[in-house]
């Protein structure tokens, strides 16, 4: 039901609707809760489709499906029967003051969710409590289950019938976790029978024979460079010194998945590969994400192949071509190699001289790329969180991975193959980045007020943050400050509608460099293919339903996002649980709502509770004591003992 709300919302094609959603469409039609315009169903202007959310005092908001607006009210005597949770059809009260509200005109179904509960026994009975609120959850209990549940025992719920999906695990089990964080989301690991069957049917190797009209580029010393435990390599680069020409190769997924296949509905389905600390969960099945799609070493694989002319003086992309090609990548190297190589640290094989009479000078065009790059861009010292863990899923140590001159080759080099994509269509999926709020940026302004920064404005933007960065580099708060900055942006997300991109400075940007891990970029590629086809039937059958799919991958990739950061969240409180009443160097981070800390001592980044009243600032420094842990929700309490001095 909420695919069918957010394709009215955005749009639907009256070829496109299920025959058994058809009597629904022109029942609301009739009651003139939708139009019809140029084939296409969607909701009249005075109507939304939503979520119930928030129901307290009698009144509610709906979130509105597949459009970025405020939340509209709803009292309580415009909410009839609609509970939270509930996928509503609204009407807009127009001429009313204050806040806008609306009128639930008809409940249509139950927004998809699921949550998770653990087992406890008190006074003999048992009781399930949600594992976020540690609320009691009215799940549907039959004896069975109930005989076979034991304290600690965590279960999927689903939200819309409350019926008990699977027991996942008990709380005393660190493996756990990764169950509990995936069944929040309903996401599994396994494919379907019938997309492994797809998946195994291809040849293992690639046939360069097969492909006559592919542009046969295995002459060329391409390499790629990855996190040493990647498996999937979507991307090789080779750089053409003497003709300063950029190639940038990337996994030709479109080769093997095809629209309304099974391994089609399944990559839309998940819309990105989940990363945690000790495995992955990916896209598309491992025979395609990591053997006959992944760019591996020595062998020849299908690749779509951006190759720019990079202006030797300027560093502009004077000219670009986009065509498919075959590519035999001469070495995988991981970052810690090549900045090992860049460092003159690691010796040198005869074999990879080849690689680096291009790869060093290339250093050289990188480095300056991202010197003018950042003249309109920012650069934000934001480090992310790497996190180990044993065998047993016990968290071993964590580290914050920092930019290296490895890193920032291959990211300049993916910056100009995404904005070269970006550049070929005007309607499409273009990864957008709005300016922050004004609200956000007063918000902003009054933290930096509480560290002793005060704001001067400046022209622009732009310059009132460079002005905020300097403030917060005299005080040696860079990473600090440049965190709130992040918090105060607006999400990155993905549009039909090209609207730019604030945090990088571009005025035009997609993603067209990881198919095999984002299923954004695999709709890249198919649209630039339909473009070099001059096939503009297929470019319009995929752009059909392009407004409701832009929505849609946002919100599953705030969902992967969520899931790994969970993760994280309960592997440090499983570790906390073992050092209660332990001390830990730690830094305030938050103040606004309670005070919170980042333990920065021989584990990093746990979050923790602050229980007592001491005065203290934002950043400041300090020793805490675990008081408690609680493992169902993952929080962690501990008392400040005294401030520290910053290191």
């Amino acid at each position: 039901m909420k695919s069918l709300l957010l394709h009215l919302s955005t749009g639907l094609f009256d070829q496109d609707i299920d025959p058994k959603e058809r009597p629904l469409v022109e029942t609301w039609l009739a009651k003139g809760y939708l139009v019809r315009e140029e084939r296409k169903y969607r909701f009249h202007s005075q109507y939304r489709a939503g979520t119930v959310s928030t129901v307290q005092e009698g009144r509610a908001y709906l979130q509105a499906i597949g459009l970025y607006t405020r939340d509209l009210l709803i009292e309580g005597h415009y909410l009839g029967d609609a509970k939270s949770g509930d996928l509503v059809i609204a009407m807009r009260l127009m001429g009313q003051r204050g806040t806008p509200q609306a009128k639930v005109v008809a409940i249509v179904g139950r927004a998809p969710s699921y949550s998770v509960a653990y087992a406890v026994f008190k006074e003999g009975r048992l009781l399930l409590l949600d594992i976020r609120s540690e609320a009691p959850v009215g799940a549907a209990l039959d004896e069975q289950t109930l005989q076979g549940l034991h304290a600690g025992d965590c279960v999927q719920i689903n939200n819309a019938d409350g019926m008990i999906m699977r027991v996942l695990g008990n709380l005393d089990d660190p493996k756990v976790d990764e169950q509990i964080v995936l069944a929040l989301y309903n996401k599994h690991d396994a494919f379907e029978p019938d997309v492994l069957a797809l998946a195994e049917a291809f040849a293992k190797e690639v046939d360069a024979s097969k492909y006559p009209q592919r542009k046969d580029l295995r002459h060329l010393s391409f390499c790629t460079i990855d996190p040493v435990t990647a498996k999937d390599f979507d991307d090789a680069i080779y750089f053409d010194v003497t003709r300063h020409v950029l190639y940038v190769a990337i996994a030709d997924v479109s080769e093997y998945v095809t629209p309304f296949g099974a391994i089609d509905a399944e990559a839309i389905y998940r819309s990105f590969s989940i990363y945690l600390p000790h495995r992955s969960i990916p896209m598309l099945p491992r025979q395609l994400s990591e053997t006959l799609c992944s760019l591996q070493p020595h062998v020849d694989r299908l690749a779509f192949v951006f190759e720019m002319q990079l202006d030797p003086h300027t560093l502009e992309n004077t000219q670009s071509t986009v065509y498919e090609a075959i590519i035999h990548s001469a070495r995988r190297f991981n970052y810690e190699e090549v900045d090992a190589i860049f460092e003159q640290r690691l010796h040198v094989s005869a074999e990879d001289e080849r690689v680096l009479e291009w790869l060093l000078p290339l250093r050289e065009v990188t480095d300056r790329l991202k010197k003018e790059r950042l003249k309109r861009g920012y650069d934000f010292r934001s480090s992310e969180l790497e996190m180990e863990v044993d065998a047993d899923q016990n968290l071993i140590a964590t580290h914050y991975a920092l930019e290296t001159p490895s890193h920032a080759l291959i990211e300049d080099c993916m910056l100009l193959a995404n904005k070269a994509a970006a550049a070929m269509f005007e309607r499409g999926i273009f990864r957008i980045h709005e300016p922050p709020s004004q609200t956000k940026l007063q918000n902003l302004y009054q933290e930096l007020a509480g560290i002793g920064i005060m704001i001067e404005p400046q022209e622009s933007l732009r310059d009132t943050i460079r002005f905020i960065q300097e403030q917060a580099r005299a005080r040696e708060l860079e990473s600090e400050v440049d965190t709130l900055i992040i918090r105060a942006q607006m999400q990155a997300r993905y549009a039909p509608e090209n609207s730019g991109h604030f945090g990088l400075g571009f005025e035009r940007y997609t993603h067209f460099t990881s198919p095999i891990r984002r299923y954004s970029d695999l709709i890249v590629h198919r649209l630039i293919k339909a473009i070099l086809a001059h096939d503009t039937e297929e470019g319009s059958y995929v752009l059909r339903n392009i407004d409701a799919l832009a929505i849609s991958i946002s919100e599953k990739e705030r969902e992967a996002s969520d899931i790994e950061i969970r993760y994280m969240q309960r592997k440090f409180a499983r570790w906390a649980s073992l050092h209660v009443n332990e001390s830990f160097k730690a830094r305030i981070m938050e103040t606004e709502n309670g005070l919170s800390a980042e333990i920065i001592d021989t584990i990093q980044g746990a979050k923790v509770e602050i229980t007592n009243a001491l005065p203290l600032m934002l950043f400041d420094d300090l020793i805490v004591r675990i008081e408690r842990v609680n493992l169902a929700t993952a929080k962690i309490y501990a008392q400040a003992l005294e401030k520290s001095e910053r290191e």
